[in-house]
């Protein structure tokens, strides 16, 4: 990776340059962005004496096979405001970064992975202290149908099953006012599918049919075979 430092109507001392290769660790940068290959670091003075605490101004700008990533900051001397341009460099990477990994799709992590990938983060217990590894060991894991809980939560899960016997639509918003839910889960008398009733804005309702006959053709075309209660 290589690192250009340059003036604008200022010149740049060699000791602030021999500084910015050592501050911008190449190693600490590739580990955000494997894709940069080059970083501009300019540097300007403002010669108005009512500037004085932000007189130096470096403007760092990276350059990758990705989009390119400006940072910039001004202080009282260009060590500082070096310093502040490199901590908003670093926050633009990690945020980058943070994206391609938790985008749907490949790379995507879930809760319980981010302690595996994200290194020093820290596993707290229910009083908010860190685990020590002995601790952390010693937690008991506990399958729930299909789900791998550890410890005691913080996932609540509760499994029911229930006789369906078909019913109609009216009968159906009948038991949901009796039970007080906003939703209630039957089997259509009239089409033979799963349904479900729902509660709307103010004496509205609305009702999703399940098609199971078409699931696999819905699966293979890449369509969900669920519905969405809203609206």
């Amino acid at each position: 990776m290589d690192i250009v430092v340059k003036g604008r109507k200022t010149e740049v001392p060699e000791r602030f340059r021999k500084h910015v290769a050592e501050k911008l660790n190449p190693e600490r940068i590739q580990k955000l962005d494997a894709k940069v290959i080059s970083l501009d670091v300019e540097v300007s003075k403002e010669h108005n004496p009512r500037q004085a605490d932000r007189s130096d101004r470096v403007e760092i700008t990276l350059h990758s096979r990705g989009p390119v990533i400006r940072a910039e900051a001004a202080a009282a001397d260009a060590y500082a405001a070096l310093d502040l341009a490199q901590d908003k460099l670093e926050a633009r990477l990690r945020k980058q970064h943070d994206k391609r990994y938790t985008r749907r799709g490949n790379g995507r992590l879930s809760a319980a992975e981010v302690a595996d990938v994200v290194p020093g983060v820290a596993q707290l217990n229910g009083n908010g202290q860190p685990f020590t590894e002995e601790q952390a060991d010693a937690i008991p894991t506990t399958r729930i149908g299909s789900l791998e809980v550890q410890g005691e939560g913080p996932l609540i899960v509760r499994e029911k099953t229930h006789s369906a016997a078909p019913m109609s639509l009216d009968q159906a918003l009948y038991e949901m006012e009796l039970v007080g839910h906003d939703f209630y889960l039957f089997v259509d008398s009239d089409t033979k599918m799963p349904s479900v009733v729902y509660r709307r804005h103010g004496y509205d309702y609305g009702v999703i049919h399940l098609n199971a006959d078409q699931a696999s053709t819905s699966a293979e075309s890449g369509a969900g075979a669920g519905g969405a209660l809203g609206g």
